[in-house]
């Protein structure tokens, strides 16, 4: 073969193996930036800005639209993003109905989606279409189970139920009805909510008149103080329990003296600070915390940020497994990359230590859940 030949063939394969080694990972990002859910988006999306320029090694694109709290909108910037943008794995979105309604796009798409919500519904049970969805936040199981581990040491006998009337409040209340039987606590009213109603009235007198030992509400975001402030109007002595998702500094700027020691679940980040010396994953939650509010100020961080700060190692983690199959832009590695998402081992993150499987797309166990309480103002770790 001619040397000239031979010259033009070595430079063409030195060129493709530059161009196969600086193969772009592409990130589409689905956030409620705006809307009823603006509060738990935004925080996300600053999380989601601290990221490295890389996944894997490999240089990365984050493409961000805002849904708008609005489902629709929400699969409809999913099909544009795996359509138009050609995205290798999809990241949120921030509500429930939104994730479900992205599991169809996803699947005939073959891209995996790393979801931001609480419900567990979105990969749960492990079949068709949820096999390329997996979650950052712990289940709502995990959650309602130490919650009324709470409530059973703490003497809580009947519980009155209040929870958004969409996928988050109807999860919640089936994990909690669960756990409640499980430890002999009677359920006695159960109500429902929207996320932009205004009054709420009508269900809290019904729970009232039920004169349970406790109240839950199961919500997400700044919606969550309304009925709060509500009951406490009513002059309920009880105790209020809310879920992991009341996690944002938002939630006691408007609450105010309403919400002073409400009950929750939550994951590690949002107490970080006042957590015991040998949480295992405390000094990871905390490093990000002081990261997260070196750049946007003291108090800020919160449940949502850290739930997506977790992404990044997950992500990165498994891009530079998915690299050994395929390159990024192509069927071959987004499969490996689910596959790889599918199989991660004892990966601390903020928010807990990774082991998922083929039947387990969130992989934290009970060490990502603790009890928390809102004291003097502030978000703080409950021993149990």
């Amino acid at each position: 073969m001619p040397r000239l030949t031979l010259r033009f063939l070595a430079a063409a394969l030195l060129g493709a193996m530059a161009f196969t080694a600086q193969a772009q990972v592409k990130v589409g990002v689905d956030l409620s930036t705006t809307g009823p859910a603006a509060t738990i988006g935004i925080s996300s999306k600053n999380a989601f800005l601290m990221w490295p320029k890389t996944l894997g090694g490999q240089p990365a694109e984050y493409i961000f639209l805002d849904d708008g709290t609005d489902p629709g909108n929400a699969v409809r910037n999913i099909r544009r993003l795996l359509s138009e943008d050609k995205v290798d794995v999809i990241v949120g979105p921030t509500i429930t109905p939104a994730a479900l309604a992205a599991l169809d796009p996803i699947a005939e798409a073959k891209t995996p989606m790393l979801s931001l919500i609480g419900s567990g519904s979105v990969v749960e049970p492990q079949t068709g279409s949820r096999t390329w969805a997996f979650k950052m936040a712990s289940s709502d199981s995990a959650f309602a189970d130490v919650m009324t581990r709470y409530m059973s040491n703490h003497n809580v006998k009947t519980v009155a139920f209040i929870g958004f009337a969409d996928g988050y409040g109807e999860n919640w209340l089936t994990e909690f009805k669960k756990f409640a039987e499980l430890r002999k606590i009677k359920l006695v009213a159960v109500e429902r909510y929207n996320r932009t109603d205004t009054s709420v009235t009508g269900q809290v007198l019904k729970l009232i008149a039920a004169k349970p030992d406790a109240i839950l509400i199961a919500g997400a975001g700044t919606p969550t103080v309304l009925p709060q402030r509500t009951i406490v109007g009513y002059n309920y002595k009880g105790q209020i329990y809310q879920t992991a998702g009341i996690g944002t500094p938002d939630f006691i700027k408007l609450g105010g003296k309403d919400v002073e020691g409400t009950l929750f679940p939550t994951q590690p980040v949002l107490v970080a600070a006042s957590l015991p010396a040998d949480n295992p994953v405390r000094k990871t939650a905390l490093d990000f915390v002081n990261a997260y509010e070196k750049r946007y100020g003291p108090g800020t961080a919160n449940q949502f940020s850290g739930d997506a700060a977790g992404v990044y190692p997950r992500l990165n983690d498994a891009v530079a497994r998915a690299l050994k199959s395929g390159q990024p832009g192509t069927p071959a590695f987004r499969q490996a990359l689910r596959d790889a998402l599918e199989n991660t081992k004892d990966l601390v993150i903020p928010q807990g230590i990774v082991n998922t499987s083929a039947k387990d797309h969130i992989g934290l166990d009970q060490r990502a859940v603790v009890m928390g309480t809102v004291k003097n103002g502030k978000f703080q770790y409950l021993s149990q």
